[in-house]
């Protein structure tokens, strides 16, 4: 697929970041094991991967606004347009050495998400999807899954740690929704989440207090491969709430109304 310049932009940047991400990961695990303090050479490595980023993006669209996870926000010349950029989705993962995290970019343009790149670094699966032109994965075509009977269905979704105040309510999604599908999963990166969603690995995914860095890529994908994304308030903001709910079209009503409780 040819995308527009702003989405070779995207994925060249991603690509860039990943080479560096890939050698700390490869770090990181002899960390882990090794002493203390891998923590903070996570931290480390997620600034220098936000910097990479933030360099090849706003050299390229010095106008364009920018959110990030470390960096903050900035107004751009241009207060249309704005980069929304997570270096290191699923961190937790990385830090003990799972092979499951993302670096996440997307492109907003009065208000609405119109290009998005979840790079998973470690599998070389590169998701991406521009506003009309559908959703691939590396150079295959993504289409949400056709299923549509709950039973048999696969969500994903994140379990609130460390004792967040939200943990009540998603362990009472899970006791709606396990006995009316065919399991739930947490695998701990809400982007790859959501580019599993647009690949039909999973057939829907929910999650609560999120940043807007870890959706807008996502969201974009998913609807470009023909799944549906609606906040779980239905009146609601997505990025602003950060609450989200993702299915194929067929089973989506249903999802979401287990969902709402």
């Amino acid at each position: 697929m040819v995308g527009s310049a702003n989405l070779n932009i995207m994925i060249k940047a991603a690509r860039k970041a990943g080479r560096a991400l890939v050698k700390d990961f490869r770090e990181v695990e002899n960390l882990q094991v090794s002493m203390k303090g891998a923590g903070d050479f996570v931290s480390r490595a997620d600034i220098a991967v936000e910097k990479t980023l933030k360099q090849e993006l706003m050299t390229a669209r010095p106008t364009y606004g920018w959110l990030a996870e470390e960096g903050g926000g900035q107004e751009g010349e241009d207060p249309t347009r704005r980069w929304i950029v997570d270096p290191l989705d699923g961190t937790t993962n990385f830090l003990h050495g799972l092979p499951h995290w993302a670096i996440s970019i997307a492109l907003e343009h009065k208000g609405q998400v119109v290009a998005g790149v979840v790079f998973d670094v470690a599998k070389d699966e590169m998701f991406f999807a521009e506003k009309g032109a559908g959703a691939w994965m590396n150079e295959s075509r993504l289409r949400v899954s056709g299923r549509s009977r709950m039973i048999e269905a696969i969500f994903a979704t994140g379990i609130p740690f460390g004792g967040r105040s939200d943990l009540p309510a998603t362990l009472q999604d899970i006791a709606r929704l396990a006995p009316v599908c065919a399991g739930v999963r947490r695998w701990g990166s809400a982007a790859l989440d959501l580019a599993y969603v647009a690949a039909g690995r999973y057939d829907g995914y929910w999650e609560r207090r999120l940043n807007a860095w870890d959706l807008a890529a996502g969201i974009i994908i998913v609807k470009e491969a023909g799944g549906l994304v609606e906040p779980i308030k239905p009146q609601g903001d997505i990025l602003a709430d950060g609450e989200i709910v993702a299915a194929n079209e067929a089973i989506f009503s249903t999802f979401a109304k287990v969902v709402r409780g």
